[in-house]
Parts: structure tokens; sequence; C-alpha cells
């Protein structure tokens, strides 16, 4: 039931005229470091930078921003550094003060949307201030907030199942200015769900922004 929703959702997109497919605004922070990270860490699945510019996404008009503001709660109630609303102000620059800390594990941020959503873009960024990857990045949609039920995740790249929620499909990645955009192809959802397991810097686990593009569901 699942796998046809999925493709049912992908063939509309697809069906629908160019002229109702617009770009998303995605406002970038400016670049941390320069040149583009040449050494693939060992043990990773990380995907080689092309060294060229992300192209414009394009989803349905009316999609916008809808996690400005919204509220979060996280795995760590003691976080080392920041605090939780940290990750949906849209200050997604790598200057202090801008990001949230977690210890060590397996840890999430929870974004609530406040009702259910068609989302059809998420992008994130934990800690761009050098090149490092973040381990077993796993990104779920939910309808309640405990997510127990209809749990669609949408994202995953624990690629060992270090994390218990099984093995990912998806690549490892770069900390980039740019940020890691997820194409959700208009999936429901209230919650947002998004986990790390430290990175190939240090066990910690940070999120500067998370900006959920989407509209209301219908």
């Amino acid at each position: 039931m699942a796998l046809l929703a999925a493709l049912s959702i992908s063939v509309s997109l697809s069906e629908l005229p160019a002229d109702d497919l617009v770009p998303i605004q995605i406002k970038l922070p400016k670049p941390a470091f320069v040149g583009t990270p040449k050494n693939i860490p060992p043990g990773t699945t990380v995907e080689k930078p092309t060294g060229k510019p992300r192209p414009p996404f394009k989803a349905p008009k009316g999609t916008k921003l809808i996690s400005d503001g919204k509220k979060v709660s996280m795995s760590d109630n003691e976080p080392i550094v920041g605090e939780a609303p940290y990750v949906t102000d849209k200050n997604k620059e790598a200057t202090e003060g801008s990001w949230l800390e977690l210890g060590p594990g397996t840890q999430y941020v929870q974004i609530d949307l406040g009702a259910v959503h068609k989302i059809h873009a998420i992008v994130i960024w934990h800690y761009h201030g050098d090149p490092r990857v973040y381990k077993d990045v796993i990104v779920q949609l939910g309808q309640d907030k405990d997510f127990i039920l209809d749990v669609n995740t949408v994202f995953n790249n624990d690629h060992d199942n270090s994390s218990g929620m099984g093995i990912g499909k998806d690549r490892e990645y770069f900390e980039v200015n740019e940020g890691k955009l997820i194409d959700v192809k208009g999936a429901n959802g209230r919650f947002v769900r998004l986990y790390s397991n430290g990175s190939t810097s240090d066990d910690m686990n940070h999120y500067t922004e998370v900006s959920v593009y989407g509209m209301p569901a219908k």
C-alpha cells in the first residue's frame, strides 16, 4: 500500500504541466571553507562532490517554507550548546551561536508543523564549518508526535544499521553551505524527525537549521 501511494505521488508530480512547477527559493548561508572536499573518509559511502552549484529544485506552485519558527523538540533534553529554537530560526550561518549541539550516540530533533502538510523538500544544515560527514542521517515523517503510526522514512544513509532502524540505501555526504536537499515528493506529514549519530569529526550531533518546504494538505 505504501509503495502504491509513493508511486501515485511520483506519477502525479511528473504529470504536472511544466508551468505548474517552479523553483523554490532557498536562501543559502556564506561558505565557511574554500574549495571542494577531496579526501573520502574511510568506512563511509560518501558521495563525491560535483564542485558545481546544486540545480534549482522545482515544486508545485504554492510550495513555501513552512518550518520557520515552528516548535522543535529533541531526544537530548540537556543540549551541550544552543537551544531547540535554533533549528527553525532561519539562521544557517556556520558561526558561533547558530547551532544546536546534542550529545553522542543516535540523537534526533523533531519539528511540529502544526498541521498535516504536503511536503516537497527538506533541506538540512548540520554544521558546515568544515567538510565533515554526519553518520546515520535518517529523516522521517509522522502523523503523531511519538512516531508510532504511519511513519514514512524519506531518507536513510545508515549503511550498517548502527542506529537500529534498518539499512539505508541513500549515500552519505559532505556538509557544505548548500545543505542537504531531500526530495520528499509531496508526502504528507505533520511531524518531521531527523536523526544523526555523530560525524567524522567527533561524536556530537549538530543542527544549524532545517528548512521544510510544502503546503497545507487538502
